[in-house]
């Protein structure tokens, strides 16, 4: 997972109907935890970071219907991130006003010096990351716990091969099987939400 998807537009579509549960679920589990982890980069602390978050869900929930995805216009998870961003500017605008003369606030400083290049490759990278970790949940219970651990102490906590065979009493091919199959069903999973 290298590069991070753009968001399917079948899923941007069903969200247009707000009795699409399954849809809504699904958008959720993804960016929520996405919106909340940037905004904990960002500065804020817990509560206003989950506070945010639902702030950024309600504004997505209520201009969903109208939402016409036209890739020539960017890319929603773009539009999501300009979202955030502006809910994000704002809390720090309201957090310094009650500083009353104390100068700007933490998080605006971190606003203000993060260039803009930056703060979208930290929003890209934290995508994937959420992403990866949405679909490896859903993936999990179709393996066995030592191929999963296999995978997981490899591709994730970049173990060596041979260590984690030893510590998992199989051979070092069982160790890059249950890597390639566990890595096959994630992207799977992945293609079934974005493109």
């Amino acid at each position: 997972m290298s590069q991070s998807p753009p968001t399917r537009p079948s899923l941007l579509i069903r969200l247009r109907d707000s009795t699409d549960h399954d849809a809504w679920k699904q958008f959720v589990e993804i960016y929520t935890p996405l919106v909340y982890a940037y905004c904990r980069r960002r500065g804020l602390q817990d509560a206003d970071a989950s506070d945010l978050a639902q702030d950024v869900m309600q504004i997505i929930s209520k201009r969903a219907d109208a939402f016409d995805y036209d890739k020539s216009r960017g890319t929603f998870r773009g539009w999501l991130f300009t979202v955030t961003l502006n809910r994000l500017r704002d809390w720090a605008k309201k957090a310094e006003r009650k500083e009353q003369g104390s100068g700007k606030s933490a998080v605006h400083q971190v606003l203000n010096e993060m260039p803009a290049k930056e703060a979208e490759d930290l929003w890209n990278k934290e995508h994937q990351w959420r992403l990866f970790q949405w679909a490896a949940e859903r993936a999990k219970p179709s393996f066995r716990e030592t191929s999963w651990n296999a995978f997981w102490l490899t591709a994730v906590e970049q173990k060596p091969a041979k260590e984690v065979a030893e510590s998992l009493s199989i051979s070092v091919g069982a160790v890059h099987i249950a890597k390639s199959r566990a890595l096959a069903k994630i992207r799977e999973i992945v293609d079934e939400v974005e493109n």
